[in-house]
C-alpha cells in the first residue's frame, strides 16, 4: 500500500509503508533514529520489533514515511479506527500499546525540519482518508512538536487541545550538589536520606546496574519475578499475567542493535532486590519504562529510593542527559523529578474533515468521553 505526494523540488517524497517494507531496510530507519529531533524511543526499529515479536504489532501495521536525499527524514506507524470524536467513523491515531508513553513522529534533526514536515503533514491527511487525526502523549512543549502543529497550521488545519498534563523529568545539572541545591521540595529528600540511611544499618545497600548480556536477562527475569508478587500480580495487570506483555520484555531487553540503550537498574539489600527500574536509552534520554519494588518494604519507599539514587548516578556519571519519567497525571515522581514536559492530547483535522463539525465541539465529545470513563472507574472503586 503506497501513497505518494512529492515536493515540487522533487528531492523528498511521503508515502504510506508497512512494518514488513521498513524492516527490509533496518539500516535505513536505525539512521533515522540516530539523527532524530526526538529523543523517546518507542518508534524505533528495536521497539518496534519487540512488539511484533510479542504479536503486538502485525506485519502490515502502516507508517506515513518522509524519504529525502540522505534517506528516511520522518516517519509515523498509524492506525484507524472507530472514534467517538470522529462521530462513529474511523479516526486516524498514532501506533499505541500499554508500553508507548510518547507519540512524537521520528523526524530528523535537519535545516529543512519545516519542510519535512509539511510533507509529514501531507502524509498524514492522506493516511486518514482526509478524516480526523486523535493524538494522545504528544509533547507540545518541545521544539518537534511546535513545529508539527505549525506545519499543520500552514496546511489550513484546525487542531485543539483535549487533555494536557505536566510530566516529571529531570534534566542534568552541572553537578549532584547544584541538583540538590536548586530542588523545589527539600524536605522530600531529606524524607528519602532518611529512609536510605535506615535500610542501610540493616545491611549493604547498593545499586546495581546492567546493560547487557546475562546479567540484564537476569535482571528482567527477576524484575517480572518481583512484579508478579506484588498487587500487580494479584490484580492480573503484572507483566508475566499477559503472555504478550512478558513477551515483549523478553524481546525488548534482549541484547539490543542499532541506536536503542538498555538499561536495569537495581537497588540491592545484601544483594536482595528491593526495586528495579527498566529503562531505554536515546539521544541522551533515559526513557523509564517500568519500575516494580518489594511490597513487603513499603515503609521504606524502595521505589522511590531508587529513583533518587539513579538521578545520583546520572550526574555523577552522565550516562545520560535526561531523564524521562514517562509518567501519567499524578505520579509520584513530581516530587522528585523537578523539571517538567507538556504533554497533551490534540485533536487535529483537515479542511474536509472540519468542515463536517468543528474541531471545538469535537474536543468536548472527547472530554465527555474522559469524565464517562472516570465516572466508571470511580463507581467500580478501580481508582
Amino acid at each position: 500500500m503506497k501513497t505518494e505526494h512529492r515536493g515540487t523540488n522533487g528531492r523528498r517524497s511521503v508515502s504510506i509503508v508497512t512494518y514488513s517494507e521498513l524492516a527490509a531496510d533496518p539500516g535505513a530507519w536505525d539512521a533515522l533514529m540516530a539523527r532524530a529531533l526526538t529523543t523517546h524511543p518507542h518508534y524505533s526499529r528495536h521497539v518496534i520489533a519487540a512488539h511484533h515479536a510479542a504479536g503486538l504489532a502485525d506485519t502490515d501495521l502502516a507508517f506515513v514515511a518522509v524519504r529525502g536525499p540522505s534517506g528516511l527524514d520522518a516517519l509515523l506507524p498509524f492506525a484507524c479506527k472507530r472514534d467517538v470524536c470522529g462521530l462513529g467513523m474511523k479516526v486516524a491515531r498514532p501506533f499505541l500499546s500499554p508500553f508507548i508513553t510518547q507519540t512524537s513522529p521520528l523526524v530528523a534533526d535537519d535545516p529543512d525540519l519545516a519542510k519535512i514536515l509539511d510533507l509529514l503533514v501531507a502524509g498524514l491527511q492522506s493516511a486518514s482518508g482526509g478524516h480526523l487525526w486523535r493524538w494522545p502523549l504528544l509533547p507540545t512543549s518541545t521544539r518537534l512538536g511546535g513545529e508539527l502543529l505549525a506545519a499543520m497550521d500552514r496546511a489550513g488545519w484546525q487542531h485543539g487541545i483535549a487533555h494536557s498534563f505536566e510530566r516529571p523529568i529531570v534534566e542534568r545539572r552541572t553537578s549532584y550538589d547544584a541538583f540538590l541545591a536548586g530542588h523545589p521540595n527539600r524536605s522530600r529528600l531529606k524524607d528519602l536520606n532518611r529512609r536510605d540511611r535506615r535500610l542501610s544499618k540493616r545491611g549493604t545497600l547498593i545499586l546495581d546496574v546492567a546493560t547487557n548480556g546475562a546479567n540484564l536477562r537476569d535482571a528482567v527475569t527477576s524484575f517480572l519475578s518481583l512484579e508478579r508478587t506484588g498487587w500487580k500480580g494479584r490484580a492480573g495487570t503484572a507483566l508475566t499475567c499477559q503472555l504478550q506483555h512478558k513477551a515483549f520484555a523478553r524481546a525488548l531487553f534482549a541484547d539490543g542493535s542499532g541506536p536503542i540503550g538498555l538499561r536495569a537498574d537495581i537497588l540491592r539489600l545484601d544483594g536482595r532486590p528491593l526495586s528495579i527500574s527498566l529503562a531505554l536509552l536515546t539521544g541522551g534520554t533515559a526513557t523509564l519504562l517500568k519500575t516494580t519494588y518489594d511490597e513487603t518494604e513499603r515503609s521504606n519507599a524502595p521505589g522511590l529510593l531508587l529513583e533518587a539514587r539513579i538521578i545520583e548516578t546520572l550526574h555523577e556519571t552522565g550516562f545520560a542527559q535526561r531523564l524521562d519519567s514517562a509518567t501519567l497525571a499524578g505520579s509520584v515522581l513530581e516530587d522528585l523529578f523537578p523539571d517538567r514536559e507538556t504533554i497533551c492530547e490534540v485533536v487535529a483535522a483537515p479542511r474536509r474533515a472540519f468542515r463536517l463539525l468543528p474541531v471545538d465541539r469535537r474536543i468536548r465529545l472527547v472530554m465527555i468521553e474522559r469524565d464517562c470513563k472516570a465516572l466508571i472507574k470511580r463507581v467500580l472503586g478501580r481508582r
